[in-house]
C-alpha cells in the first residue's frame, strides 16, 4: 500500500489470488481507517505488481540464511547431521 494522492491509496498485489484475500476484509479495513484518520473522501485503486513475489522460507533456506550470519552453525551442521528437508 501507498498513499498517492491526498485522498488515494494505491494497493498492489501480486496476483489475483492476494486480491481476493485482501478483498475479504479490504471494506471492514478501510472503514475503520477511514474513521480513524477523519477522511471520508480517501480512494482505493488496485494494481498488479509482478516485481512482488513472497519466497517460501523453508527450514532449509533459513539455516542457509543463518549460517551466512553465523559460519559456525554449518559445523554444527556437520557435527549433528540436521535434517531439514
Amino acid at each position: 500500500m501507498e498513499k498517492s494522492d491526498e485522498h488515494l491509496i494505491t494497493v498492489k498485489y501480486s496476483s489475483s489470488t492476494a486480491k481476493a484475500e485482501f478483498d475479504k476484509l479490504s471494506t471492514e479495513f478501510f472503514n475503520h481507517f477511514k474513521h480513524k484518520v477523519n477522511n471520508f473522501a480517501i480512494e482505493v485503486e488496485y494494481m498488479t505488481d509482478s516485481t512482488i513475489k513472497k519466497e517460501m522460507m523453508t527450514k532449509k533456506k533459513m539455516f542457509e540464511k543463518f549460517v551466512k550470519i553465523n559460519p559456525l552453525l554449518k559445523d554444527l551442521d556437520d557435527l549433528m547431521k540436521f535434517d531439514l528437508t
